[in-house]
């Protein structure tokens, strides 16, 4: 009996270690926190989801309401994180009804002239028809007041001469950094426009972006326009192909060729701009974007700290850094966003 006493008090000992080692590792995760896992490998970008690392990855589900063209306004993101070497990486995926990059094409008409597409409900700055999938994410550099308790929402300012408001922090000196995906422009090229916002407050002259603006790295834009000469764009997409065939409504810089108008018939559509590859400190952020099945796909990658003062430095593993997620479906402006502020940790 003492013998068999002893045995059973020795297993209950081991097995109740065994749970504090586990306790340990897997501590308790506050609700809207999302957790970088420490990788063994960094993941391919180019896996999309299927890369193993994913699989280790604990999904963070962020529910996001009000975007123009979501079924109902609404979606769903996950999010997941891990972290090799000096990269973080993070994969984001939401239900999206439609791919699209039909970004304000010119479409050929009846008559042979040529005109460029655009929604009739845009009163500026507006576009819900003719136009990309983008999302975002905003981190404050430093402390932004009252961030934590509504998120990037402290930095939305509804009206002010624009149907959905500007965007800019309320103070001298907040700064948030801001990862901009754009689906038919950087994306192309492999990168998230790396861009942040300040206090600058709307001006329709000297600030029509208001605290909106882009990091160094490409002074004359990610995007070139293709203007109409003679009545007729002056570029067209090296294969020669209308967008509503090839499904290339965007030119990267390198593929445009001049214009045949003899290649195209009433009705096809061509690119209104060249898509330009984003340079310096705007091409700190790396992507792989796809969708597939009602689903979009990015894996993104960029450097723990970067140094640069635009740039939210994940310096400290043992630190926690908010956040804010919004998607857009083919909307220029209307994006889905939710109401928590989401923190990113790093698993030790």
């Amino acid at each position: 009996m003492r013998s068999r006493f002893s045995l059973t008090t020795a297993a209950m000992a081991a097995s109740l270690l065994a749970l504090s080692a586990c306790s340990s590792v897997q501590e308790p995760v506050r609700p809207n926190t999302l957790v970088a896992v420490k990788a063994s490998a960094a993941p391919n970008l180019a896996a999309g989801a299927a890369d193993p690392v994913w699989a280790q990855a604990r999904g963070l589900s962020v529910p996001l309401s009000g975007g123009t063209n979501f079924v109902k306004g609404e979606t769903t993101a996950t999010l997941k994180a891990a972290y090799y070497g000096d990269t973080v990486y993070f994969l984001v995926q939401y239900a999206d009804p439609t791919n699209s990059q039909r970004r304000g094409p010119y479409q050929k008409q009846a008559d042979g002239s040529w005109k460029k597409l655009v929604d009739p409900a845009n009163k500026g700055g507006d576009d819900n028809i003719y136009y990309e999938d983008k999302w975002a994410m905003l981190w404050p550099i430093g402390t932004v007041a009252n961030f934590d308790k509504k998120g990037c929402a402290v930095a939305c300012h509804i009206g002010e001469g624009k149907p959905y408001g500007n965007k800019y922090t309320r103070t001298p000196g907040e700064v948030m950094d801001m990862w901009h995906m754009k689906g038919a422009r950087g994306a192309t090229w492999g990168y998230v426009d790396d861009q942040y916002a300040d206090a600058t407050r709307y001006d329709p002259k000297t600030s029509p972006n208001a605290g909106r603006k882009s990091d160094a790295g490409n002074p004359g834009g990610d995007y070139t326009a293709i203007k109409l000469e003679g009545g007729k764009p002056a570029f067209m997409h090296k294969n020669g192909l209308p967008g509503n065939v090839s499904g290339f409504y965007y030119v990267k810089d390198g593929d445009q060729v001049p214009f045949d108008d003899s290649r195209f018939k009433a009705g096809d559509e061509v690119a209104s701009y060249i898509a330009n590859q984003l340079k310096g400190d705007r091409a700190d952020i790396r992507v792989n974007a796809s969708w597939k099945a009602g689903m979009h796909t990015s894996v993104v990658a960029r450097k723990l700290v970067t140094g640069s003062k635009t740039d939210v430095q994940f310096n400290s593993l043992g630190g926690k850094y908010l956040f804010g997620f919004a998607a857009f479906d083919n909307a220029q402006v209307q994006h889905a966003m939710g109401d928590d502020t989401l923190t990113l940790i790093f698993a030790k």
